[in-house]
């Protein structure tokens, strides 16, 4: 509904015609705006693009400058920070299913870890699962993401990608994943390295969380 204040055709209105035609007011200024429906911010999609995102920014300080700069050239094109180019080049691989590199030019290459055990071990607990994972080799691995369903056999993609994590270390390191109701969640992991090669998937695993 549209709430028009003032003599007929006065321009002071608010609210939504249709759910088509949104009117408003800021700062003393009146607008007409097609109506937008926000995504929903727990979606797959929308939740697999911020574990990538997190990852992305929890590490960008310890590249090292050679790889900083390469992101220079795409900064200075869009007027904006290097952090910002390879946050965005970066999730740009990410759209088309490819993993991230800390170079721009990523030329998917290397190594990834492999795990001690063949695949990580999945614990259930009280509203949780506990994932352990212990590298054998760290290689020129950089990270590791995680995927998630609630029905066997599933396929990993972006849409139940539920966290990206660094692998920088040889110890063995746990993931929580939580709150979760009383179900069986069936996880995979894949492995990528520093210059964006995707390793294999490391196959299903579940736990049941109580």
């Amino acid at each position: 509904m549209v709430k028009v204040y003032g003599p007929a055709m006065s321009l002071d209105a608010s609210g939504t015609i249709g759910k088509a035609i949104v009117f408003s007011k800021w700062k003393g200024r009146h607008y007409i705006r097609e109506r937008i429906v926000p995504a929903n911010p727990r979606s797959g999609l929308q939740v697999g693009f911020r574990a990538m995102f997190k990852f992305l920014a929890e590490n960008w300080a310890p590249l090292g400058a050679p790889d900083k700069a390469s992101y220079e050239t795409l900064a200075d094109s869009m007027a904006i920070s290097p952090f910002n180019a390879y946050i965005r080049a970066n999730q740009r691989r990410w759209r088309n299913y490819k993993a991230p590199s800390r170079n721009i030019a990523a030329p998917e290459t290397g190594d990834v870890c492999t795990w001690n055990g063949g695949t990580p071990a999945a614990t259930g607990g009280p509203s949780n699962v506990t994932l352990a994972m212990t590298p054998a080799a760290r290689e020129e691995n950089w990270g590791v993401a995680i995927f998630r369903s609630t029905g066997t056999g599933f396929t990993p993609g972006i849409s139940n990608c539920v966290a990206v994590l660094l692998v920088n270390t040889e110890d063995e390191f746990t993931w929580v994943d939580s709150p979760l109701t009383v179900d069986t969640y069936y996880y995979d992991t894949r492995r990528f390295t520093v210059e964006g090669l995707w390793g294999a998937l490391d196959g299903e695993i579940n736990a049941a969380s109580t």
